[in-house]
């Protein structure tokens, strides 16, 4: 289910990791930022607060520096994402001097634009027509992610500049070839384009540049007492908005999050790792994605997340 390290966390017996790799990723991460900035006239860095959008700002910050990041942060909230990460969203936003862009999901219901089966449901899905919304509603033309490619199948697919056509959608077979950082980035009228700089790099990439550069994380991310309930392979956090079933009894944790995103659909995995050179290791033994361990939206069918990105989702 959750898999866990057979290495030691203690500091004396952990193995020796080269992290000189992460130099060429920062690199081709911040030419890539620069190239949006010169090549585009209104992109946006999508920014959630979680790992991997903090390790893309990190580069965006070494690009251009603090104050000078040339695009607006835009967040597209579901009204159900845990606390500790939207606070540190705007922690960040205001250390840095960067726009921040909140759309709300909720905003879209009252528009009536969005419609939910039930109280319940989650909202996951639905950010795409509020994402949809915030692109026509300023125009922009390009949108900087933190996707990665090692994530999930379909995310394998995508190339780093990737086209969306005037429906805000993705066509996995019209790709655009990438040859020699040589990058197409023609529009027609109400086009634009997903970029992913990090695409590239791998979750353990990942932890090991924020050991090395020290980013700051939401706790949510190191072990923490938590109650949960296992479902299908998973460790559901018992909350307001994914309360027991009947039958069901929770027990406390200790666990982490591997990726955060909404309540609803987002689970920890077990873990004693309490910094980020303690999750390297446990990383190294993983054998599940983050996605896969973590994410109860992709587990409806193998082809899930293929389909909502052909329908606008990031």
């Amino acid at each position: 289910m959750n898999a866990r390290t057979d290495f030691s966390l203690e500091p004396e017996l952990r193995p020796t990791l080269s992290n000189q790799h992460l130099d060429a990723l920062e690199e081709e991460t911040i030419f890539i930022l620069r190239e949006v900035a010169a090549a585009f006239e209104r992109p946006a860095l999508l920014f959630s607060g979680g790992k991997d959008s903090l390790v893309l700002l990190k580069c965006a910050e070494k690009a251009f520096g603090a104050g000078r990041i040339p695009y607006p942060l835009l967040m597209i909230d579901t009204g159900h994402n845990y606390p500790e990460v939207t606070d540190f969203r705007d922690l960040r936003a205001r250390e840095l001097g960067a726009k921040l862009i909140v759309r709300k999901v909720e905003d879209s219901m009252a528009r009536g634009t969005v419609r939910l089966a039930h109280a319940l449901e989650s909202r996951n899905v639905h950010q795409s027509v509020t994402l949809l919304e915030a692109i026509e509603e300023f125009r922009f033309d390009a949108l900087i992610g933190g996707a990665r490619r090692d994530e999930e199948k379909a995310r394998a697919k995508e190339r780093i500049f990737s086209h969306r056509d005037g429906f805000g959608q993705w066509q996995p077979k019209a790709q655009r070839p990438e040859l020699w950082t040589l990058f197409n980035t023609r529009l027609a009228p109400g086009e634009h384009f997903r970029v992913f700089p990090i695409s590239n790099w791998t979750e353990l990439d990942i932890w090991q540049y924020i050991e090395r550069e020290q980013v700051a994380l939401p706790q949510l991310y190191y072990t923490h007492r938590r109650e949960v309930v296992e479902r299908r392979g998973l460790l559901v956090p018992v909350t307001p908005l994914t309360p027991l079933r009947e039958g069901e009894v929770a027990v406390t944790r200790d666990v982490r999050f591997r990726t955060v995103g909404d309540i609803t659909c987002t689970c920890p995995v077990a873990s004693l790792a309490g910094s980020a050179a303690e999750v390297v290791i446990e990383t190294l033994a993983a054998d599940v994605s983050e996605r896969g361990a973590t994410r109860m939206d992709d587990k409806t069918s193998d082809a899930s997340m293929e389909k909502r990105k052909k329908d606008g989702y990031f």
